[in-house]
């Protein structure tokens, strides 16, 4: 048998099948997030609503790690199971350098890196695709929450 390198990736796939969202709407599943967090959660997700729109938002409401909030105040923002990963989703289904959200003219921007499994917006695989307020991203079992300023 042979030895196993030193540098070997280990990725498991994942069948999502359907997945139901949060909420009908963006507003149903900003709603049930702050219903479901703590008084001191509940701010911060509140002064990133009021905010001026320079920052952004995710929460994960769904899966390992749940109630987890990252900010989302640099122009690109990595998402994936690297430890150097600003969002750092530490699970087989999710790549090493998984996705990307960056800050565009009009606000936030997903972005899919080759991921093995994908990345899904409101249960549709996406590539690329403009993010807006309550939209679901799942990333392997992790279902976040985006949240921007309504400005």
């Amino acid at each position: 048998m042979e030895k196993a390198t030193e540098n070997s990736e280990l990725t498991t796939t994942l069948h999502l099948g359907l997945r139901s969202l949060v909420g009908a709407s963006p507003e149903n599943a900003i709603d049930a997030l702050l219903s479901s967090m703590d008084s001191q959660s509940s701010s911060a997700i509140k002064a990133i609503i009021e905010g001026n729109g320079d920052r952004a938002m995710v929460v994960i409401h769904r899966g390992p790690a749940k109630g987890a909030r990252f900010l989302i105040a640099e122009d690109k923002c990595s998402i994936g199971r690297s430890p150097m990963s600003a969002i750092f989703l530490d699970d087989v289904t999710v790549s090493r350098t998984h996705a990307q959200i960056s800050k565009t003219d009009k606000g936030f921007e997903l972005l899919d890196l080759g991921s093995l499994n994908g990345t899904y917006v409101n249960n549709s695989s996406v590539n690329s695709v403009e993010l807006k307020t309550g939209d679901e991203i799942q990333v392997g079992k992790f279902h976040l929450i985006f949240i921007k300023s309504k400005k």
